[in-house]
This record gives C-alpha cells, structure tokens and sequence, in this order.
C-alpha cells in the first residue's frame, strides 16, 4: 500500500470532490491546505465571527484526521494527515499508528469503534487554538481540555477482501483531538466513516471543510453542526449547569425538519452496560477511581476496554479524575516501560488492554477488572465475583474483579435492588444508566459537600480586605481540623450509605484526586479575593487619595492599577463589567489630574 502523506500530495495539490459527493452536497470542497502552506483568509462570511483565517473553525473542534493503513512491508501507517498543514512528531504519529488498531487477537471483523489517549510529545509547542482557551474556563472541571495530552476517536474497519496480498481489508479513520467529548465525536464517525471508505479523500476534504465552518464549541450554547448532508444538534455544558441534568432535552420540545441528530450529552458514555457485569461492586469501584489507585481494565477488544475506562473515570462526576488514564493501551505504547515497571510501585493510573501479555506484565497491580464481551444492550452478563489477585494467571482467566481492597464503606444494597429489579423489567440500558448515574454522582456529592463547607471556612471575611494592602491569603487547609468537622457536618447528612468515611476521607487527602481538585479550588478562591481587592479599589475615592500623595506615589498607583487590570484580563477573574469600567474611569481621572508630560507618558504605558 503505497503511502500518501502531506509531501506526497506536493505544494498546492488540488483535488476536486468526485462526482458523487459533489452531487450530494451541490459544492464542491475547497482543497486543503498544503504542506507547510500558509493559511488563507475565507472569502465567504460562515458565521464564525470576523478575523479567523482558514482552519481556525476547524482547529477549534479537531487537532487533525489521520488515516491509518496496513501496509505488507511497512505495518500499520499513517497514510494521510488532514489539513495537510497539520503538525505531528513522528513519536505521535508512531503512537496513532498502533492505537488505532485493536490487537491481532481481538479478532474485530467489521467496524468497530473506540477511544484512546496519548501524551503530547515532550519538547513541541503547545499550540492550542485560541478559543479553546477562551472559552475553557466556562467548562465543567471534568471537561476542560489536558494541555499535555490528545484524545483519539477511531473508526476502524476490517472486512475480507481477496483482491489484497493480506486477504484482508484493514483500515481506521482517526479524529485527533483535545476536547473529550466522546459521544459526539463517535457519532461525527458514524455519520462521515462508512462513506469514506467508499469514497476514499475527496469526501474526506469536503467533510473536513464542513467542520472548518462549524461555529466555535462555546459552552452553554445550542450548536447546529452540519456534516455532509447532516444535522447535528448538540449543547457543550458549563461550570453553572445543575449536576446531572441535560439542558437540551428542554430546549428540544418543538420538532426541527432541520435536524437529523439530537446529542443528549456530548462526553458520557452508556454506563450501565460498562458497569453491567461489575454493579455488585460499583460502590467498590468508585472507591477505587475517588482514591486515584492504580487500575486494569481487561477486555476482549478496545471498545470494551475504552467505554469501560471511561465510564470508570466518569463514575466520580462532578469531580475530575486528575491521574493518568487510558483507555486503550498497548505494548507499543511510548508509556509501557515507565507503566509496566516492577521497579517501583504501580502509578496512579487507569490502563484499559486487550493483549494477553498484559496479564503476566500487570501481575504485580493491585486491582484488575477482567470483563467479558460486553453484551448488547437488555442483555445482562452473569455478574463477576470479587477475587484474590494470584488467581489472575492469564487473560484467559474468568471475569471477575482480581484485588485485595477492602472497601471503606458498606456496600449500599437498595442500589442494587433497584438495577436488578430493573434487569427482571428489561427496563432499557438508557433508563438503568440513569438511575446508576444519579446513584454515583450523590455518592460523590455526599463525599465532596464537606470538603467543599471547610474550604470555604478558609477563604477570609471580607472586611479584612482592604484597597491599600495586598489582598489577605487564605488560611492553610489543616486535615486534623476538617477532620473534626465531620462529626456534626459530615456525609451523614445526606448520605444513607453506613460506613468508615473517615477512614476514606484519609486516604484522598493523600491522593492525586485531592491535590488536583484542592488546587483548583485553592486557584478560584484566590481569584475570587482578587476580584473582591479590585472591587474595593474601585469605591474608594482615588481623586482624593492623590491630592494627600506625591507625584511618584500617583504614577506608583496607577501603573499598579493597569497591572491589576490586566491581570484581571489575562487570568479571567470573576470581575463584574462595570468594575472593570470604573476602574478605567478612575485611570483616566488620576492621569488627566497629573502634569502633561506625566500624562503622555502613563497613556503609553500598558492598556486603560
């Protein structure tokens, strides 16, 4: 199979749409960009806002899509790379090549689709779109992007051919991305996958174009997405949506011919099914996810292997799983030898594998879920036992949940009469996905509310803060005081579930998952006192101020002003508009009150 990079194609290729496609779309698809070409302004005004060059609506949404081939001679390729433009080491390119193909052994004849995540390459630019930037800090924690890592949404197809040396037709269409929304970009690949292994590139340039004009992924707005023919329908949530509710079903009630699908969610997977065959110890496992320990998932390919993952770092929403996790791994992977290690104790990290060699190199892990085939959805597997880990000889070896752990808490059983009740009324997978959902988010809310009542205890009142002093810090985050919070503040308000909370509450304190939501809220705290510091600036007198100060002390002020005002810009603090506009005001005043040589230079200096 002869490859077909970037430099094949050479400067300035142009390919027109076949005939087909053209005919299907009434356009045909600008062609993409050349290697190394520069990026060219669009001529057509499509409702992405002013001044952003080609690409710039495609880079919102997607890193790049490669197609990955098997070649005889050289094994799995990357083939083709769009935009063409788009930047890849050869460490990240080998890295797709190999994830985006399930194990030899997993036999997946067919299409099959599933997800991975890899590390950006140590050493390259970040170069991430602007407005993933922008409008990141109106995400939900759990779905801000990871600045170190890209996720892979891959399409594979393996069906029997006898026209090739192989016998076999092998080929993956692969979305790089740094957004994790996962229901929607598969859905984008059933919508564009199937005809472009009909169509072959000219479809996948006019599908490429489409999302170049996509409108930006602006948390909180209804987006329509069209690809090829279709219309997607979906809704980014934000950090102010309530916890476990879907705001577009309520914006959905009136039909729209326009509309081909309708997005409930964009991240979540189906978590009943992953959790289908483990809900006798789904309590168990949240634990182990909330506790940040390291964990396999052992699955018969890398669909099962990739929803279980997610759906287990998912398990502990609202709050973000802040270790490592990927949901397919292979042997190939450039993580395997700082992974596998014997050297040093497992990393807190979630590893879903397909390869049998995994179960002698993993040995030494302390939990590893070993799941069946997955059974379509109102089919429910038998449920796998707890088991000790020398029983894991092989991948051969039956399902079950190989560990040693004893959970802190007792095990809820109203939980799992209300599932199994649900399995004997073949009540639908979407409908158990939600009671379990609901179940998992008020455990972790049950767990998280008194965490959150003490961090707010430190955040200092605000008559200490004061316009003419730095803004006060927060006070030091003590566990032995939190601690003694729980005895009459504790998960026990809310919470049914009986048990050794502290006991576990210990144990996250020590944990990734606690370092990484601490330091967020430690950040938001400290932005909000920075704000408050701003506001109280801004109702001062400062004309007056300045008639009882030198000179030096007025141009002091206000060049301290300005920083704070940019400060203000480039951190996103939690500024009111018209603070920010008062603020400015009292710049503006201060300069005009000082000589004319003072004020032609300070209106140079930084921004008003």
């Amino acid at each position: 199979m002869a490859l077909r990079g970037p430099a094949a194609l050479g400067p300035g290729s142009r390919r027109p749409l076949d005939e087909a496609v053209a005919g299907a779309e009434g356009r045909e698809a600008p062609a993409l960009l050349a290697a190394g070409g520069a990026p060219e302004d669009d001529e057509q005004d499509d409702g992405r806002g002013q001044g952003l060059l080609r690409w710039d609506g495609f880079s919102a949404w997607l890193h790049c899509v490669c197609v990955v081939g098997f070649d005889l001679e050289l094994g799995q390729a990357v083939e083709v790379i769009y935009p063409q433009h788009s930047k890849l080491t050869d460490k990240e390119k080998t890295n797709i090549c190999y994830l985006s193909f399930p194990d030899s052994n997993s036999g997946c004849l067919g299409d099959t689709q599933f997800c991975f995540r890899f590390r950006q390459s140590s050493g390259r630019r970040v170069s991430l779109h602007c407005l993933l930037d922008q409008f990141d800090k109106d995400l939900p924690v759990y779905l801000k992007k990871d600045p170190a890592y890209f996720y892979g949404y891959v399409y594979f197809r393996q069906v029997r051919d006898k026209t090739l040396k192989r016998g076999y037709f092998q080929k993956s269409l692969v979305l790089i991305s740094k957004l994790p929304y996962i229901h929607f970009f598969h859905t984008v690949l059933k919508q564009i996958a199937p005809e472009y292994f009909e169509k072959s590139e000219p479809y996948l340039e006019a599908a490429c174009n489409d999302v170049d004009r996509w409108p930006a992924p602006v948390p909180g707005k209804t987006l329509h997405l069209p690809i090829m023919g279709v219309v997607m329908k979906v809704r980014i949530p934000t950090c102010h949506d309530k916890p476990g509710t879907t705001q577009i079903v309520q914006l959905t009630q009136q039909a729209d011919t326009n509309i081909s699908v309708i997005l409930p969610t964009v991240h979540e997977v189906d978590i009943f099914r992953c959790f289908c065959p483990v809900f006798l110890h789904s309590q168990m496992l949240w634990e182990l996810v909330l506790l940040g320990e390291p964990l396999v998932v052992m699955a018969p390919s890398p669909s099962e292997s990739s929803e279980t993952v997610l759906a287990l770092v998912n398990c502990i929403s609202p709050l973000k799983y802040f270790s490592d996790f990927r949901p397919y791994f292979t042997i190939h992977d450039s993580e395997f030898k700082e992974y596998t290690t014997r050297t040093q104790a497992p990393p807190s990290v979630i590893l879903g594998v397909t390869n049998p060699f995994f179960a002698k190199t993993l040995q030494h892990w302390p939990h590893i879920i070993r799941i069946g085939d997955l059974k379509p959805t109102g089919e429910i597997p038998k449920q796998v036992k707890v088991k000790k880990l020398k029983n894991l000889k092989t991948l051969d070896s039956k399902p079950g949940v190989y560990t040693s752990y004893k959970p802190y808490l007792n095990r809820d059983e109203e939980i799992i009469k209300q599932l199994q009740k649900g399995v004997q009324q073949k009540r639908p997978s979407e409908a158990q996905s939600v009671i379990l959902r609901r179940y998992f988010l008020e455990l972790t809310q049950s767990f998280i509310i008194p965490l959150e009542r003490y961090v707010a205890s430190l955040m200092p009142l605000q008559k200490s803060i004061s316009p003419w002093k730095s803004p006060p810090q927060l006070r030091q985050f003590l566990p032995e005081e939190f601690m003694k919070t729980l005895e009459k503040t504790g998960p026990q308000l809310t919470s049914r579930i009986k048990g050794d909370w502290i006991g576990l509450y210990r144990h996250f304190l020590k944990s990734p998952n606690f370092d990484g939501w601490f330091k967020t809220r430690r950040k938001e705290m400290t932005q909000k006192l920075e704000a408050l510091h701003l506001e109280a600036l801004c109702e001062e007198d400062l004309l007056l101020w300045i008639q009882k100060h030198t000179e030096v002390e007025t141009v002091d002020l206000v060049l301290k002003l300005k920083n704070k005002l940019l400060q203000a810009d480039r951190e996103h603090l939690p500024v009111k508009p018209d603070t920010m506009e008062k603020l400015r005001t009292h710049i503006d005043a201060i300069i005009l009150a000082l000589p004319e040589d003072l004020q032609g230079i300070l209106l140079k200096t930084g921004m008003t």
